[in-house]
C-alpha cells in the first residue's frame, strides 16, 4: 500500500480562487480587503515568512502593509501601533508576527488586538468563540488542516482523530474544530507516556509537536490519513516535518509532505480570515 499524497498547494490555489472572487464583489462595493503585518526586530525566519504573506496578498488584490519596529521597542510603543490600527478602518486584519523579543508580553500584545481584526485567531474572544461553538476567527493553520480534509472527503464524523501536540496556535484549536465535525478527539504531546498506544487508534493522526520525524510507521495503523505540521530540519539542514514520511508513506491511507502539504493552506486561511473580517466590517 502505498499512500495518496495531499497537495497543499493544489488545494490552496483552488481555495483562492473563490477567496478571489471574494475580493472582487468586495472592491466592486468600495471595500479593499486590508490587512497589517507587524515585525519586530530581524529574525529570518519571521522576516521570511512575512515576505510570503505579503506576496500572497499582492497577488490576489489584498491591500496589506508591513510596519517594521525595530529589536528595542517597548512593549507600550507596539502596543500603541497595535491600538493605532485597531482603530484604522482601511485595516481589516493586524497580525503581529511571533515570536516577539523577549522584553514583550506576547500575550498582552494579542490581547490588545480588536478582536474583530485577529485574522490569526489567537485572542481570547476568538478562542471561546472557537470552544463555544460561536462564529470568530480559527487560527490559520488548523482552519486549513480541516479545509484540507474536507477536500479530500475524508470522513470526519465518527473518527477517531489524534493530535500529538497541545499549542494554542494548532493543537489546543485543533481539536475543537474537530469536536464541531462530530469526530472523536485524544490529545497527546511529548510528555504523554506509550504514545504509539494512542496513535495505532487513530484514524486520523495530526502531528505538530515540533519534534522531527517523532511519528514513524510504528505509530499508526494500516490505513490511517496522516497530517504532518511540522517544521524542522534534518542533518543535511532540508525541511522535514514531525512524520518519518517514506515510513509512514507505506501504511497511511493518505498523508501531507513537508514541503507543500500544511503550508501553502496556512496562508491561504489568512487571505480567507482577512476577507471575512472585511466582509464583516463593510456591513
Amino acid at each position: 500500500m502505498s499512500a495518496s499524497i495531499i497537495d497543499g498547494k493544489k488545494i490552496s490555489q483552488h481555495m483562492r480562487e473563490k477567496i478571489e472572487n471574494k475580493v472582487m464583489t468586495l472592491k466592486n462595493s468600495g471595500v479593499t480587503p486590508g490587512l497589517a503585518v507587524v515585525l519586530v526586530g530581524d529574525n529570518q525566519a519571521s522576516k521570511t515568512y512575512v515576505s510570503m504573506k505579503q506576496k500572497a496578498c499582492e497577488k490576489h488584490s489584498i491591500y496589506s502593509t508591513l510596519i517594521r519596529l525595530d529589536e528595542e521597542i517597548s512593549e507600550q510603543g507596539l502596543l500603541d501601533k497595535v491600538i493605532e490600527l485597531n482603530n484604522d478602518s482601511a485595516i481589516h486584519g493586524i497580525l503581529v508576527q511571533l515570536p516577539l523579543p523577549s522584553h514583550i508580553d506576547e500575550t498582552k500584545v494579542i490581547e490588545t488586538i480588536d478582536p474583530s481584526k485577529d485574522v490569526d485567531g489567537f485572542h481570547p474572544i476568538n478562542a471561546g468563540r472557537l470552544m463555544t461553538g460561536g462564529d470568530g476567527f480559527v487560527p490559520c493553520t488548523p482552519y486549513g488542516i480541516i479545509e484540507m480534509l474536507k477536500y479530500e472527503n475524508i470522513e470526519l464524523a465518527g473518527a477517531h482523530a489524534v493530535i500529538v501536540g497541545r499549542s494554542n496556535i494548532v493543537g489546543k484549536p485543533m481539536g475543537q474544530l474537530l469536536l464541531k465535525e462530530h469526530a472523536t478527539v485524544t490529545y497527546c504531546h511529548s510528555k504523554t507516556k506509550d504514545l504509539a498506544c494512542h496513535t495505532k487508534q487513530a484514524d486520523i493522526i495530526i502531528a505538530a509537536v515540533g519534534i522531527r520525524e517523532l511519528i514513524t510507521k510504528e505509530h499508526i495503523k494500516e490505513g490511517a490519513v496522516v497530517i504532518d505540521v511540522g517544521m524542522n530540519r534534518d542533518d543535511e539542514g532540508k525541511l522535514c516535518g514531525d512524520v518519518d514520511f517514506q515510513g509512514c508513506s507505506s501504511k497511511a491511507q493518505a498523508i501531507t509532505p513537508v514541503p507543500g502539504g500544511v503550508g501553502p493552506m496556512t496562508i491561504t486561511m489568512l487571505l480567507a480570515n482577512t476577507v471575512k473580517s472585511a466582509e464583516k466590517h463593510s456591513l
